[in-house]
Parts: C-alpha cells; sequence; structure tokens
C-alpha cells in the first residue's frame, strides 16, 4: 500500500517540500521576499500577527517554512493512510481520506511553526558574511517587551535580518543618547555592537534621524582631511 493512489497527494506534497529545501541550498537561503516582518496596527492587527507568528510567518525565509510544511504534510498524510490501512485492512474512503488531509495538514503547519525559528538560526550560518558586524546597519523587530538601556545592566531582544536575508535573533539595547526606548513590535536599526550586545534605534523617529545626520557629518570631516 506504499504507492497506493491514495498516497499520491503525499508524496507530490513530499517532492515539492523536498524540491524547495534544495532550492534554498542552492540559493543560499535568499527567497527573494520581503524580511518577514508582520506590521500590526491596533488590538486585532497584534493578534493576527501572533497567529501567523505561532504558525512560522516571520520567524524564517517563507520559501523555508513552506518547503517545511510542504514535507511534513506528505510524511503526515502518508503516515496516516498507512496507520488507517493497518487497522481497518484498506485505504480510507473518501471521506476519511479528507479528515486525513485536512489533519495532515493542521500537524503540517503546527509543526513548520515550531521548526520555523531554529531552522531560521541553522540557515544564517550560510551567509555569505558570516561575521558579528554583518548585521550592523540592517534592520530588526523587537521581540522582547522593551529595549533596555545601555546603562541598566540588562538586554532585549531583535529579531534582525542580514544583507542575505538571513533571520537572526539578537541581544540588544539603546544608546545612552536615545530619546525612544524601543518596545515589542516596533521596527528598529542597528547601529553599533559591542561584544555580544548590539546597539538598536527606532526607525523613522528623530533618535535615527539624529544618528544619520551625525554619520554623514563624521564622513564628511573625514572626507575633508
Amino acid at each position: 500500500m506504499l504507492f497506493h493512489p491514495a498516497n499520491l497527494p503525499y508524496w507530490l506534497f513530499l517532492g515539492m517540500g523536498i524540491g524547495l529545501f534544495l532550492l534554498v541550498i542552492v540559493s543560499g537561503g535568499d527567497d527573494g521576499d520581503g524580511d518577514g516582518d508582520l506590521d500590526a496596527e491596533g488590538d486585532g492587527g497584534f493578534e493576527m500577527g501572533q497567529a501567523l507568528g505561532w504558525i512560522g510567518f516571520g520567524k524564517a525565509p517563507l520559501i523555508l517554512l513552506l518547503a517545511t510544511d510542504l514535507s511534513l504534510w506528505g510524511l503526515f498524510g502518508w503516515m496516516l493512510n498507512v496507520t488507517i490501512a493497518g487497522i481497518f485492512g484498506q485505504m480510507p474512503g473518501n471521506l476519511l481520506s479528507g479528515a486525513v488531509l485536512g489533519v495532515s495538514l493542521g500537524l503540517a503547519v503546527a509543526g513548520g511553526g515550531l521548526l520555523a525559528r531554529p531552522m531560521g538560526k541553522a540557515l544564517a550560518t550560510f551567509g555569505e558574511d558570516v561575521s558579528a558586524d554583518r548585521l550592523i546597519g540592517c534592520n530588526g523587530t523587537v521581540s522582547s517587551a522593551v529595549i533596555p538601556d545601555d546603562r541598566d545592566g540588562r538586554i532585549g531582544q531583535v529579531n534582525a535580518i542580514d544583507a542575505a536575508r538571513n533571520l537572526v535573533s539578537i541581544n540588544a539595547v539603546f544608546p545612552e543618547w536615545a530619546t525612544v526606548r524601543p518596545v515589542l513590535g516596533d521596527k528598529v536599526l542597528v547601529i553599533d555592537r559591542r561584544e555580544q550586545v548590539y546597539f538598536v534605534i527606532v526607525r523613522n523617529s528623530l533618535d535615527e534621524q539624529n544618528w544619520l545626520n551625525s554619520s554623514t557629518s563624521q564622513a564628511s570631516q573625514k572626507g575633508d582631511s
């Protein structure tokens, strides 16, 4: 019953998933899509962002998440069909086949969501630039409740996207001179690093404008000297 026609859709799902995994490997992990940030406005938007985060969106490149979901869908569907055939002595009928399709999809989406973050972190190691400084100048999203001031002696968490579109979770603080404290969900810019801690400021804020002006001024002074 391994190659029974009822298993054909699941073999196709598994094949497509493996094909996408190969594409991820060949392309070096760049899925060509956005950075996976989940924009949310208001309570309803935040709840939607949480739901999408639960199934893996924003935690790994979309193509990697799709490859995982398809592979798991094929695997779980095939396993359920074989289990049912072993119990009842025949492959599931039309009604039960529909149930198998839905249950296996639910298991695949849940499993893909659980695997998305560790896979995203693992994928980051395949980037062309593996140095810690590669994240300076990159965008990110605050994933902890707040980002502490550098003077607090604490750290927060930011999900940053490097130039190769890899998702990396980093320890972060905001600099002493900054006036806006980043909080959960804020878009931030990584501006500096000290050992294992990165300095971030809120995007499109007065802090960002001041930092850009300061950087431009310093570059001009170096060019004149």
